[in-house]
């Protein structure tokens, strides 16, 4: 008699619950390697709807998740990685802004979020929203994140509290705020879509990064693009993940993120999907992911 469907190791339920269970064994058995020092890394498309927000929040509580001790700069005036991060932006809350605008130091307005002890955010507030057209009149306007980051990493190192990743939010558009991001950076990750148009822009960002390292930061490197909400149901997914690998061998990462209703819903509890669902596909491709940029390393 043949045995009932769910409990057949041949169908596809089967199949993929023991290519989850097998991913979260490796993932659990391998531990990361730690930065030799500060990796600040900028998460950055000109272009909307990419998952830019989701995959610093998640990436960064990935990281903090196995004990690297994370800081998540918003500079998008939205403030959805604040909320991802489950850090208070109210108005009134001293934030990114007060850091570049108004000279703030960046230990004054550093929040510890309540996910993970290592994990802590610059929350950006509505405020924000009028910081393009400030930072013009102002003296090194291109520089003032790096300026104050700069100052922030050399106190908490010299306390023996050194952070391992810097991740930066930015806005999806080359204004000030996106030229501090790149200026203060020494990477840029890159997601990008599995959908129609993915790579449409892509070029002029690219410029832009040339440009700003010729100019303002010449540390600075894409070091990685990741693709995010593929369905392999589709040709158009793997045409897309065909292409990106074609033009960038080195930069694309291996792990894709999947469309993922988790990974959606997270935010709306005030929770990266690392904590909102750990053993979700999602959450477990964000954890592939991180552990593959920590294992990269920063580029030489």
């Amino acid at each position: 008699m043949s045995s009932s469907p769910e409990y057949d190791a041949t169908t596809p339920l089967a199949r993929e619950l023991a290519d989850l269970t097998r991913r979260r064994l490796a993932l659990s058995t391998d531990p990361l390697p730690a930065p030799d020092h500060t990796r600040v890394i900028t998460v950055s498309n000109q272009k909307g709807g990419v998952g830019k927000t989701t995959t610093t929040v998640n990436l960064a509580a990935a990281l903090a998740r196995s004990s690297a001790k994370v800081l998540v700069i918003d500079l998008d005036p939205q403030g959805n990685a604040s909320t991802a991060i489950g850090v208070e932006h109210r108005a009134e809350t001293a934030s990114v802004y007060d850091v570049i605008v108004g000279d703030g130091a960046m230990a004054d307005v550093v929040q510890q979020s309540p996910e993970f002890p290592t994990l802590f955010c610059v929350p950006a507030t509505i405020h924000l929203a009028g910081a393009e057209i400030e930072l013009v009149s102002l003296v090194a306007r291109e520089q003032r994140l790096r300026t104050a980051l700069d100052a922030y990493l050399s106190e908490t190192e010299a306390a023996g509290e050194r952070f391992d990743y810097v991740f930066i939010d930015c806005p999806p558009s080359l204004g000030l705020l996106t030229i501090n991001a790149f200026v203060a950076a020494q990477e840029v990750l890159i997601p990008i879509q599995c959908e129609y148009y993915a790579l449409e822009g892509l070029s002029q960002l690219l410029r832009n990064i040339q440009l700003i390292e010729k100019h303002l930061n010449p540390k600075l490197a894409v070091s990685s693009i990741l693709l995010t909400m593929y369905d392999g149901r589709t040709n158009l997914a793997q045409q897309v993940v065909a292409d990106v690998r074609e033009h960038f061998p080195k930069e694309a990462l291996k792990t894709l993120i999947p469309r993922s209703v988790r990974i959606s819903e997270a935010p709306g509890y005030g929770q990266t999907v690392i904590s909102y669902d750990t053993n979700s596909p999602g959450s477990l491709s964000y954890l592939e992911a991180a552990a593959e940029l920590a294992r990269r390393g920063a580029p030489q």
